[in-house]
């Protein structure tokens, strides 16, 4: 799907319209995290509150302006439907977002904001995207996938050679998986400057949807989801996404959807970091245990995606 250049012409490519994010260390907390040598990279602090804003701008900045005449349109559990809608107030152009019902209302909110029409249809992403792919097609809308698109997955692995070029010592990385864009397109640039890190994935229990494929050896369509958490449910992954998160990808950790909200609400604690649940998954893993480094290890997780979860 894509290379480790495709991922370093992104970054030169969208470096103008994003943030370089900081990773700061995790240190002179009220309780331990179990982790010696621990950074956060925050992506929360992106234009529009999330890594999405890299692969949705990489896309805009890739795709023909003929193509754009009749506006963007995408399907999205909230932050890549902010950066879509971000994407299109740049072209100049119409953004219409679908998405499903399990959205939080501030995400909502910040989409109209943006000038976004919002179309709340659905249960979950994959129902709620053939509404998007039915709209594209009616009106010839320029559709931007979230997770299965190769300038959205070369965008959003820029964030691994930002993360690499301020902490080339690391050795274990923790990002949150919802359709497995994110994961994949870090896991390329990773892998390629750095073999011998480990990516670590994190799923919601309610939507396992990259476990249970690469459990299974191929894509699998999940019987339910039932996670609360929009931006991270997904029933069914794309076979491009699945076949470089297999090759990327060293293991794949569940944690429940109470586990990042107590997440989320420590890192606004201990940091003053609001983020939304994905962006706390990879706490969550920490916090928990369920997934344990080596001592030694130096450690990053992503805070992707920033919201009031936490607060309060």
């Amino acid at each position: 799907m894509i290379t480790l250049e495709d991922v370093r012409d992104a970054a030169q490519r969208i470096a103008p319209f994003i943030r370089h994010t900081p990773t700061i260390a995790v240190d002179a907390t009220s309780e331990p995290t179990g982790v010696d040598r621990l950074g956060l990279k925050l992506e929360c602090l992106q234009p529009t509150g999330s890594f999405k804003v890299r692969g949705a701008t990489n896309k805009l900045l890739t795709t023909p302006k003929e193509q754009l005449a009749a506006g963007v349109v995408t399907a999205s559990g909230g932050n890549h439907g902010l950066a879509v809608a971000r994407a299109a107030r740049m072209a100049g152009v119409a953004a219409t977002i679908f998405v499903p019902k399990s959205i939080t209302p501030p995400k909502v909110a910040k989409l109209k904001l943006l000038g976004a029409r919002v179309e709340i249809i659905g249960e979950i992403w994959n129902d709620t995207n053939r509404h998007a792919l039915d709209f594209a097609s009616r009106e010839g809308a320029a559709y931007f996938h979230p997770f299965a698109d190769p300038a959205v997955v070369a965008g959003q692995g820029t964030v691994a050679l930002e993360l690499l070029a301020e902490r080339p010592d690391i050795d274990v990385v923790l990002v949150a998986i919802g359709g497995g864009g994110l994961i994949s397109g870090m896991g390329v640039a990773l892998k390629a400057l750095k073999p011998s890190i480990r990516l670590i994935g994190i799923e919601p229990e309610g939507s396992p949807t990259l476990k249970a494929s690469l459990d299974a050896g191929h894509v699998v369509r999940l019987p339910a989801v039932t996670s609360r958490v929009a931006t991270m449910s997904c029933a069914e992954t794309d076979p491009a996404v699945f076949e470089l998160v297999r090759d990327h990808v060293d293991e794949v950790v569940l944690v429940s959807d109470e586990e990042m909200l107590e997440a989320s609400r420590w890192l606004w604690f201990e940091f003053g970091i609001a983020a939304d649940l994905s962006g706390a998954a990879g706490m969550a893993a920490l916090r928990t245990r369920h997934f344990v480094p080596d001592a030694a290890a130096s450690v990053a997780t992503l805070v992707c995606g920033a919201g009031p979860d936490g607060i309060g």
